[in-house]
């Protein structure tokens, strides 16, 4: 029997562990980049153990080690007095309890380690500049369109084309995403510039009235990544995740926090300047997935942002399109039934994790953001039960 030809729209990184994980199936993968080179920007990425264990499996641990940093705990502290208000022990406990360790790391580094596993892979061929504009599944085949004319035919699509994915509207015909009211601060630090008292190896969340800030060690320790949301109108371009931004209207927009969370703002190159030291983002999502159909039909199957895109106050966006490549890999390899229902197979291991998961991250929004009495019994809450409140055993578990 000839080896499924799948082909993958997308080359972020739910699209580089979507070929890994079909190539480790057997498939014969033809990926499909709109850009001229891989060059995957933004900021850091928390990996719970439930995906460093996918990647371990994949062989892509050692290259982890090089590159990412093993946080000994999450910290969440008030973003308007600095109380501590809980901490959950990361570090050997993660290992010891789930059997893989929590990772923060660059999102380029991450995406750099797939895509060299990409290319060492023979049965993984990426198209650079190959844009997607049309598909077609048809006659037991589906047809992609690159560019103007060219068409390619395969077995299988796999959807990885992000948040605003075309191959999504047509398949599913859902309308775009709803743009959520929050912004997103980033930038990278140079930890060196950092106050002593904020260069700890943990994950650290500030929570505030409306907003929340999230630091944490990439590079091993060498650089911290802060991203701060804040509750706004969204850019003029909300398909356009990076735009500038500077200090004046990130101060601005948080009001008044506790002195240890502004001389960390701070601490941005340039920030006395009022440089665009920040880049910003418009946060978008989609209500959880309603059912298996929303992931795959026929012979198309939707990954990652394309399926599921979700609010990061949970840190599972890129974890879920890793762990939908891994199902996804396990469907491929079911040689006994056809193209089609190993994709229903898929949806159905996915959607109900992924709707949970999209559903767990929107509320965590609302608990991190909240005000009056409600933050009031939160800090009270996370005071008394910490770890046991700031876990999250039935996702790192699995």
């Amino acid at each position: 029997m000839s080896a499924l030809q799948v082909l993958i729209a997308g080359g972020g990184i739910g699209g580089l562990a979507a070929a890994l994980g079909c190539a480790r199936a057997g498939c014969e993968v033809r990926l499909y980049e709109r850009a001229p080179a891989f060059s995957e920007v933004g900021a850091g990425v928390q990996l719970g153990p439930n995906v460093t264990g996918i990647l371990r499996d994949w062989g892509l641990g050692d290259e982890l080690q090089v590159v990412a940093a093993f946080p000994e705990q999450l910290q969440a502290r008030s973003a308007l007095t600095g109380e501590v208000l809980g901490q959950l022990p990361l570090g050997a406990r993660s290992i010891e309890r789930y059997g893989a360790p929590y990772v923060t790391v660059h999102r380029a580094d991450l995406h750099r380690a797939l895509a060299r596993a990409a290319m060492r892979d023979e049965r993984i061929h990426v198209n650079l500049n190959q844009p997607v504009t049309d598909f077609s599944d048809a006659a037991g085949a589906v047809t992609l369109t690159i560019g103007a004319t060219y068409r390619v035919e395969g077995d299988v699509l796999v959807a990885a084309d992000g948040v605003w994915s075309p191959i999504r509207q047509a398949l599913i015909k859902d309308g775009p995403p709803r743009v959520t009211g929050h912004l997103a601060y980033r930038a990278m630090l140079r930890t060196a510039d950092l106050p002593p008292a904020l260069r700890a190896n943990q994950v650290t969340a500030w929570l505030g009235p409306h907003v929340h800030v999230v630091q944490y060690p990439v590079r091993h320790g060498e650089w911290t990544n802060v991203v701060a949301i804040v509750e706004g109108a969204p850019p003029s371009d909300a398909h356009d995740w990076d735009h500038g931004a500077n200090q004046a209207d990130l101060m601005h927009a948080l009001g008044r926090v506790c002195a240890p969370l502004q001389e960390l703002l701070e601490a941005a190159p340039g920030a006395s300047l009022n440089a665009a030291t920040w880049r910003l983002w418009a946060l978008a999502d989609r209500p959880p997935v309603r059912g298996a159909d929303q992931m795959a039909r026929g012979l198309v199957a939707l990954a990652g942002d394309a399926a599921h895109p979700m609010r990061p106050f949970l840190a599972q966006g890129a974890g879920m399109a890793i762990e939908d490549a891994a199902e996804l890999g396990r469907a491929m390899a079911m040689d006994a039934v056809d193209v089609p229902t190993r994709l229903k197979r898929y949806a159905l291991a996915r959607w109900e994790r992924c709707a949970r998961v999209q559903a767990r991250s929107a509320r965590n929004g609302q608990i991190f953001h909240s005000t009056g009495l409600m933050r009031l019994g939160r800090d009270a809450l996370m005071r008394v039960m910490g770890a046991r409140l700031m876990d999250v055993p039935w996702l790192y578990g699995r």
